[in-house]
């Protein structure tokens, strides 16, 4: 693997989690340094971090916060 990969991913430890998780991009990026772009909006999938998986996380979140109020709400009365 090129060195500045290397040193990418020492640097980047979530990154090099990602391919331990995923071994194929061992073989991508020793072919190609330049898909070191790619293997990041991959882990951006996996690890949940893209703009639309993080408004779900949120809508989720107030959804519960919505139903824990209602539920205080009608124990109140």
């Amino acid at each position: 693997m090129d060195p500045s990969v290397q040193k990418y991913l020492k640097d980047n430890p979530k990154l090099a989690e990602f391919i331990r998780y995923n071994p194929m991009w061992y073989r991508y990026l020793m072919r190609d340094p330049a898909n070191i772009d790619k293997m990041k909006k991959e882990a951006k999938k996996f690890y949940g971090k893209t703009f639309p998986q993080q408004v779900n996380t949120i809508s989720g979140q107030i959804q519960m916060a919505r139903m824990l109020a209602e539920m205080a709400k009608a124990m109140k009365d």
